[in-house]
């Protein structure tokens, strides 16, 4: 038997809960988080332990990551992996939680968004144009903004969704109530939008929204199925 598994992540601004409950089912079985990995984390077998983990995001200068994970380990928490700015940390059960109020909830929301806010931003004004120069221009030009606009939906669509995900996560620990929703609703607002414009019409803009859709939602999609099939595999 494999002493050593992957385990797929359904994304941290979107299931951390749902991930951290996941590894303590897990520790239960024997299988404890050695490290991150691609889109997931990979687990070393042990003796079954009952460990609770918990997530932190914060960029740290070589100075001071010393301080920084003694402060958790003398709050019963001990470092685990980092990968950028995210720390994982595991403790027993009873362990005073990392994040015990609001304040600290959201303030751990805002660090991680921090990292890809103004990229997402960028890129998502950058695709914008790139489409509104494919309806103001013909022939090759035409044709090459188009590609790189597919292109770049790959990874626009995913991490604006993303960085709302992170806010919708930030306002709601914050008790904005609205915004929150907002955030939440948005992508449906958006895809209906989308489904519309789609019905009402058949000229060149659905094939390009089409194309778009499939490269930022199917592509990605497409990835996270294929890694998943090939944790399962190894394990």
């Amino acid at each position: 038997m494999s002493k050593q598994k992957y385990v797929m992540s359904g994304g941290l601004a979107f299931s951390e809960n749902k991930d951290m409950e996941k590894l303590h089912r897990l520790s239960l079985e024997g299988w404890h988080v050695s490290d991150f990995s691609f889109m997931g984390y990979t687990l070393e077998k042990g003796e079954s332990s009952d460990y609770i983990y918990s997530i932190d995001y914060r960029s740290l200068e070589e100075d001071e990551a010393e301080e920084y994970f003694d402060f958790f380990q003398s709050s019963g928490w001990t470092h685990i992996t980092s990968e950028g700015n995210i720390h994982l940390f595991r403790a027993l059960p009873g362990t005073k939680p990392i994040h015990s109020d609001q304040e600290t909830v959201a303030e751990k929301h805002d660090n991680s968004g921090k990292p890809i806010k103004w990229f997402a931003i960028s890129l998502s004004f950058i695709t914008l144009l790139l489409l509104l120069g494919i309806f103001t221009s013909t022939g090759d030009l035409q044709n090459t903004l188009t590609i790189i606009t597919i292109i770049l939906s790959v990874i626009a669509i995913p991490t604006t969704w993303t960085v709302m995900a992170i806010y919708k996560n930030k306002w709601k620990a914050e008790g904005k109530k609205g915004l929150a929703i907002l955030m939440k609703v948005l992508p449906v607002l958006l895809l209906i939008l989308i489904i519309l414009v789609i019905v009402d019409d058949h000229n060149s803009l659905v094939r390009y929204l089409i194309s778009m859709l499939i490269g930022g939602i199917a592509v990605p999609a497409a990835i996270w199925g294929v890694m998943s099939l090939y944790y399962k595999w190894k394990s």
